[in-house]
Order: structure tokens, then C-alpha cells, then sequence
């Protein structure tokens, strides 16, 4: 305590005024000077009872952030009473708990982190084992030309959908990253639609399925053609896997003062409700999922859409078909 300059002044200077008052009441007599010498002892006495206290509670303070620092968010500073030093000790407490709030985040984004890397891992896993495989048998000189078009056809599928898979995560890394800028453009719903259905009409068409649209052509929204459209199409890719052969889906949209939206339904299979909460949530694969889902697509679709002041919901029974309905807010 005496290291510090600032007391140490402070105690010179009470020190020294004590002295000179102790002086002059000697000059006036003695009982004064008595009287003046065991006041300012108690003066100097209380204050250095008092600034003892607060460097006590400054050094424990100390120690207190430095425990923090270590990653101690447990401790609770706080003793509800008046004065500075309470007011610090209560606005320490709230940093420790938005720090560890903090620190609870960073770790959850740990653990998904490291189950997205596992996921990939093994996404990228079964492709690339399955071309080693055929790449191998591609090598021997015996093999028939009929196999050899089929392990090639093969691997080029392989190759496509490993594409596919890149190409989806580096967008969920800028959507994530908040670098992606999405277009605040007027965009009419039927033209959305539109764009939204080219990729899929083989699919449909192989399928013998029928795609009915209703919505007035004036139905618009604010939003980003490209990436919405990226985002239709992967509901859209989903509702055909889980149409059967000679299947409707159905597609209709309107607008009102609050909100645009777009409601997409099939007569498939459905989602167990058991499974609902889970549909959008990155890799996750239900119980009717084909061998070839990923568990992307729709995860995807949720980020892009929720991304422009929208949301998506989903509505399913098992045996009864799927809906998706969205909406973009004014």
C-alpha cells in the first residue's frame, strides 16, 4: 500500500498538516495541543483503517479477474451494498455471465463444428471408396465393355454428386459467414417458379408426375431470383423423390398485406411427426431417405429463405403427402 505514490502523498500531506495544527495548539496551550495531536492520530488511524479496506477489496477483485481469465465463470463477486466498489463488483458479475454466456456458445459451435466435419467426412467417404473400387476394376484388361460403361457411368454419378455436395457447403459457409449479399429485388413469384421448375421437369417426367400452379401473376416479393430459386428447387427435388409414379404436386401462392406466400405439396409418403423437428437440420436423414440423400438440400432451403426475412414451415402426416409453406415478410 505504501508503494503507491498516490497514498503515499496523501498521508505525507495529512501527516504534515497534522503536525503543523499540533504546533500551533501547542503555541495556545497544552490541553489543546493534546486534544488537536490525538484527533489527528485517530484521522490518520481511520484513514488508513479505510484505505487498507478498499485495497483489500481491490486485491480481491484482482484475483477475481485473473480467475476469470482462467476460465472460472462460477464465482459471484456481487454483495449487494451501496458505494463505488459495489457497483464495480455488480458490473464484474454481468461481464462474467455474458462471458461465459460466450463461452457456452463457442463451445456448442465447437461440437457442431467437429459434427459437421465428421459428416462431411463421411459423405465424401462413400463416394470416393466406391470410385476407388470401380477404378480398380476398370484397370484390369478382362472386363467386359458393358461393365466397364457402367462402372464409368457410375463414377461419373459419384463425381456429380461430390460436386453437388462441395458446391451446397461453400454456400452454407458464406451464408453463415454473412458474406453473401442477397438482392432486394421485386421479383414476380410465377417467374420464381418458373426457374424453380426447369432443373426438375425430367425427373417429373420420368416419374409420369403432375405439377398443378395457381397464384395471380401479380403475386411479387423482395428478395434474390438466384438464390431463392436454389432454395425452391431443393423442396422441389425432395417432393418429386417422395412423390410416387403418377403423383401430384401441387403449387400455389398469394400475397397480403403482411406477407408473400408459397405453398408446395405433394401426395407422397409424408414425414413420421416424429421427424418434423428435424427436417431442416443439416445431414439429417429420416427413415424414408433414399440411398442418395445427403441431408443437405432442405437445410439449405432454410438458410437461404429465413436469410431474406422469410421463414419455411412444414406440415406432414405418414401416408398423407408434405407441405412446405413460405413466407416473405413485408
Amino acid at each position: 500500500m505504501l508503494r503507491n505514490r498516490e497514498f503515499l502523498w496523501l498521508f505525507v500531506t495529512m501527516c504534515s498538516i497534522s503536525l503543523v495544527a499540533i504546533v500551533i495548539s501547542a503555541m495556545m496551550s497544552l490541553p489543546v495541543a493534546v486534544l488537536t495531536c490525538m484527533t489527528s492520530a485517530l484521522l490518520v488511524t481511520c484513514s488508513l483503517v479505510f484505505t487498507k479496506r478498499r485495497y483489500t477489496e481491490i486485491e480481491n477483485l484482482s484475483s477475481y479477474l485473473r480467475q476469470i481469465s482462467n476460465g472460472n465463470y462460477t464465482l459471484d463477486v456481487r454483495d449487494n451494498q451501496e458505494g463505488e466498489l459495489s457497483i464495480l463488483k455488480n458490473d464484474i458479475y454481468k461481464v462474467t455471465i455474458m462471458l461465459s454466456e460466450h463461452s457456452a456458445l463457442l463451445q456448442q459451435d465447437k461440437v457442431q463444428l467437429t459434427n459437421a466435419i465428421s459428416d462431411i467426412s463421411h459423405q465424401l467417404k462413400t463416394p470416393l471408396t466406391s470410385m476407388t473400387v470401380m477404378a480398380d476394376l476398370l484397370s484390369e484388361p478382362g472386363l467386359p465393355p458393358e461393365k466397364r460403361t457402367e462402372f464409368t457411368r457410375n463414377i461419373r454419378i459419384q463425381l456429380e454428386r461430390i460436386g453437388w455436395l462441395v458446391s451446397s457447403l461453400l454456400k452454407f459457409s458464406k451464408i453463415d459467414a454473412g458474406t453473401v449479399q442477397f438482392k432486394k429485388d421485386s421479383i414476380s413469384v410465377r417467374t420464381l417458379l418458373q426457374k424453380s421448375l426447369e432443373p426438375v421437369l425430367i425427373p417429373i417426367d420420368i416419374k409420369e408426375q403432375r405439377v398443378s400452379v395457381k397464384g395471380d401473376d401479380g403475386v411479387s416479393f423482395l428478395g434474390d431470383l438466384n438464390w431463392t430459386a436454389e432454395a425452391v428447387i431443393n423442396i422441389l427435388k425432395n417432393c418429386v423423390e417422395h412423390t410416387p409414379v403418377g403423383g401430384v404436386i401441387s403449387i400455389s401462392f398469394a400475397e397480403n398485406a403482411l406477407y408473400t406466400e408459397v405453398i408446395i405439396a405433394d401426395n407422397g409418403k409424408g414425414i413420421p411427426r416424429e421427424e418434423l423437428a428435424y427436417v431442416f437440420q443439416r445431414f439429417y436423414k429420416g427413415k424414408n431417405a433414399t440411398e442418395d440423400s445427403v441431408g443437405i438440400g432442405l437445410a439449405l432451403s432454410h438458410s437461404i429463405i429465413t436469410s431474406q426475412n422469410g421463414d419455411i414451415q412444414i406440415k406432414s402426416e405418414k401416408g398423407m403427402g408434405t407441405q412446405f409453406h413460405i413466407k416473405f415478410h413485408k
